[in-house]
């Protein structure tokens, strides 16, 4: 299992603070976010994704382009998305930049789509939330269709028909590496494994063991459509720092903003001290010094048997040197401790 685990990071691109607690234009986050991303390549994190929103609190709106700027500064790290919204994007033109992406990266390109739990896209690209679900559908079996790069012939009611259509550029590998993002519904378990796709579960809330019967049922749904096994992701939120202590004490306040602001627009109560300390002691918060995050997210890994861990280090308006610090832990002391526990954890079991 530690042989193939892979570990990275991801970012929403959440807009930031300085010094004085001004918020930072977002030009200036987009930047940041690139430095961030070549630090990360740096101290040995394995993959890097950023998310697409549309919205004044987050500033990446168009992804690929942030990572083409990443990949100009950057060698071996592997470059995606958390996630494209493809509902609301059409597959083809999603298909097309991303595999240019791999072009520019020497193949490091991914992607992650899911239908977002955002819904801003929808109105400003002219769709309609009442196809929410046939969106997602139909586009996701284009996007799977394109992935072989031989003319596609297809049929929908969201977009034209292709028929006999070639998509270009094609890759050098053959193929672009697609995962969906699955929030734990077990309708989108089975839909990610009837398109033969890698799942990456967006554990957000609670215990992640909950989790345990969709990556069952992901497996068994595999096997029962004739597809051999696929990767298992996992992405959720945290913060490295120092000390316990000092990771609580210092991301406390900004994950209250952001958190409170979008849960005033779903209609959520406030965050307390108290829920935050809990989800990091009993939840999907991965908040600590590098060998608390690392005997968390070892756990997690094991007890889910996953194959790959993406940290949210960004979580409300968090300033950037504070990032910047808490992804050098992460790539120096959190990757390789995870890959000692589990390592041991092997050993005693044989």
């Amino acid at each position: 299992m530690s042989a193939a685990l892979q570990l990275g990071l991801d970012t929403f691109g959440e807009v930031s603070v300085d010094d004085d607690g001004h918020l930072l234009q977002q030009s200036q986050v987009i930047r940041n976010i690139i430095e961030e991303g070549v630090l990360a390549d740096r101290v040995g994190v394995e993959n890097f994704g950023v998310g697409e929103h549309h919205r004044d609190d987050f500033a990446i709106s168009a992804p690929d382009m942030v990572l083409a700027g990443i990949a100009s500064r950057t060698e071996r790290i592997r470059l995606g998305t958390a996630v494209t919204v493809l509902s609301s994007d059409d597959p083809v033109r999603v298909y097309e930049r991303f595999a240019t992406l791999a072009a520019i990266s020497g193949g490091r390109a991914e992607i992650t789509v899911g239908r977002g739990s955002f819904t801003e896209s929808f109105p400003l690209f002219g769709y309609d939330l009442g196809d929410y679900e046939i969106l997602f559908e139909e586009k996701l079996d284009l996007l799977a269709a394109l992935r072989a790069e031989t003319p596609v012939t297809w049929s929908g009611t969201t977009r034209r028909s292709l028929t006999n259509q070639q998509v270009y550029p094609r890759t050098a590998s053959g193929a672009l590496p697609v995962w969906v993002g699955v929030g734990g519904t077990p309708e989108s378990v089975i839909r990610t494994a009837r398109h033969g796709l890698p799942m990456m579960l967006a554990i957000i809330g609670g215990d992640p063991v909950r989790f345990r019967p969709y990556v069952y049922l992901y497996r068994r749904a595999l096997r029962e459509l004739g597809f051999s096994d696929l990767p298992v992701g996992v992405h959720s939120g945290g913060f490295v720092a120092d000390t316990d202590e000092e990771a609580r004490d210092t991301l406390f306040p900004y994950y209250q903003v952001g958190r409170n602001r979008i849960g005033a627009e779903r209609g959520w109560p406030p965050v307390t001290r108290e829920q935050y300390d809990h989800d990091i002691d009993h939840g999907s918060l991965y908040v600590g010094s590098p060998a608390t995050v690392a005997a968390k997210i070892a756990a997690t890994v094991s007890t889910l048997g996953v194959q790959r861990f993406d940290l949210k280090y960004a979580n409300g308006p968090v300033p950037h040197p504070l990032l910047m610090r808490a992804i050098e832990l992460y790539g120096t002391e959190v990757i390789p401790r995870v890959r000692d526990i589990l390592e041991s954890t092997l050993t005693v079991a044989r």
